[in-house]
């Protein structure tokens, strides 16, 4: 029911009285105010009933925005502050896909926990690993880039379409070498593996990743021992491959065999090669682009779904440093206020 007068429009919504408006609204009108906060609408709620009044885009994305929560209530996940957030992104993006769908694709349960992708760019990059043989995932820290890939992996390995998850890393960070690091070669390799390790407690029973690992079903080792090796009827992740240099990673991709799938995560703006070296990850766009089978999906600090301040951290660093390269760039033009200052 809707109509115009000269304040805008003014339209009610009955919600379903299947749906719990407390769930919907939030406690205490959390849900709500974010809603508000987000739109240039005035929003009043008696019983199931609720009144939009303002402009007649506004009042039909508060319209959307409340169809879709309820979409996501009625798939018996909960409903919180940064799901609310995560839909009005969303909806202000123009995009086909709906954030219902986006938010409730569930693509791995363990212990009571799902992990399912939380904006629209993850959820393309994990359509893309389904629907291609070698799928690149490239942004910033947070983004779930590498974690989405993993969840894929060990879907993939319970649904028996691989018989194995691979998962490597260049063990180059910081400016460490494997040979200056102290202890066995095990000891040496695991700083730089550790997070991989991680992830799997996340997604698979700790008691049996032992014997998986024992077994080979699940392989943690660095790049290096890729080379010489060929990779069938398994998922293989290259995580952190901006640390790759070109060569790495024309070996690593060429290790691929039948029946395998490929995911290669990295950051090119954290790369930590020796001065000189070029990353793999940032030519490797320019040669590949035009092959069929082959995807390259891009994440950005909107992607970040850690602590809402690490993607509020990434922002802020983006901005400095194009800031800086805009002084640089500003001091080679106008020699004249180069030099010391």
């Amino acid at each position: 029911m809707s109509e115009q007068n000269n304040a805008g429009t003014t339209h009610t919504v009955v919600v379903p009285n299947s749906i719990n408006m407390v769930a919907l609204l939030g406690a205490g009108d959390e849900h709500l105010a974010l809603i508000e906060q987000a739109l240039e609408a005035d929003i009043h709620v008696r019983g199931n009933k609720i009144t939009l009044k303002g402009d007649p885009g506004e009042i039909a994305l508060a319209e959307r925005m409340l169809d879709e929560l309820v979409t996501i209530i009625r798939t018996g996940q909960g409903l919180n502050a940064e799901t609310v957030e995560r839909v009005i992104t969303m909806l202000r993006v123009e995009t086909n896909e709906r954030p219902a769908d986006v938010l409730s694709l569930n693509i791995l349960s363990n212990r009571g926990r799902t992990i399912r992708p939380k904006t629209l760019n993850q959820k393309r990059y994990v359509d893309a690993i389904d629907k291609n043989t070698i799928t690149f995932g490239i942004g910033p820290a947070g983004t779930g880039k590498t974690y989405l890939a993993m969840a894929k992996a060990v879907q993939a390995l319970q649904a028996k379409k691989v018989n194995r998850i691979i998962l490597t890393r260049p063990a180059v960070e910081a400016g460490e070498r494997l040979g200056f690091l102290p202890g066995t070669l095990s000891e040496k390799i695991d700083p730089y593996l550790r997070p991989l390790y991680d992830a799997l407690h996340d997604m698979i029973d700790p008691e049996t990743i032992p014997k998986l690992l024992a077994s080979g079903t699940i392989e943690v080792a660095p790049l290096a021992f890729m080379r010489g090796r060929s990779l069938n009827d398994s998922f293989i992740i290259l995580d952190e491959a901006q640390n790759t240099s070109p060569e790495q990673m024309k070996m690593f991709l060429t290790r691929l065999g039948f029946g395998s799938k490929i995911v290669v995560t990295g950051d090119t703006t954290q790369v930590d090669l020796p001065s000189g070296t070029k990353s793999g990850l940032r030519v490797i766009e320019g040669i590949l682009d035009d092959i069929e089978d082959i995807s390259f999906n891009r994440l950005t600090t909107s992607d970040v779904v850690r602590h809402r301040l690490v993607g509020r951290i990434v922002a802020a660093y983006e901005e400095f440093d194009a800031e800086a390269e805009a002084r640089k760039a500003a001091s080679h033009s106008n020699p004249r206020f180069g030099g010391n200052e």
